[in-house]
């Protein structure tokens, strides 16, 4: 074997990223005195540091409301109740998963959150808090849309 072969990955075949499966995630959106619930990746881990919504993978079988209930029962130990969608994103990230994300409102019917064990920390910031170059791409155009800018336009 040609030990430089070992040095660098082959490029995937063309097509392969339109062929891996798409993962469904769920977003919870949730206000608290015109702040949003934003929570920030634990270091060292993919995309470690990153701020994002709480929420996560929906399950095979689960509709959208009920994946956000679980997750953020798991991530921040209070029940939420699913409100409407308020918008669905495609990304493509350059070396991982094609996600699609589903963005629910939500209401918290606790704030005594808990850091579960994927949370790094938890904030409410005001949207032009928000400074999306720390925010995962995904969820960026998200926030555009509720007015969110990057540090150097706001």
């Amino acid at each position: 074997m040609d030990p430089t072969s070992l040095e660098r990955p082959s490029p995937a075949p063309p097509g392969a990223r339109e062929r891996m499966p798409r993962l469904r995630v769920v977003a919870a959106v949730a206000w608290r005195d015109g702040r949003l619930l934003m929570t920030q990746r634990p270091p060292g881990g993919p995309l470690g540091l990153q701020w994002e919504f709480p929420g996560g993978k929906i399950e095979a079988g689960e509709t959208p409301e009920q994946a956000l209930a679980r997750e953020v029962r798991e991530e921040l130990g209070v029940s939420a109740v699913a409100g409407e969608t308020l918008g669905v994103e495609t990304f493509a990230y350059p070396q991982g998963p094609s996600v699609e994300i589903v963005f629910i409102a939500c209401e918290l019917e606790s704030l005594e959150l808990q850091r579960g064990p994927g949370i790094h920390d938890i904030r409410w910031q005001r949207i032009e808090e928000i400074d999306l170059a720390d925010v995962l791409a995904g969820d960026r155009p998200f926030l555009t849309r509720l007015g969110a800018r990057p540090r150097d336009e706001a």
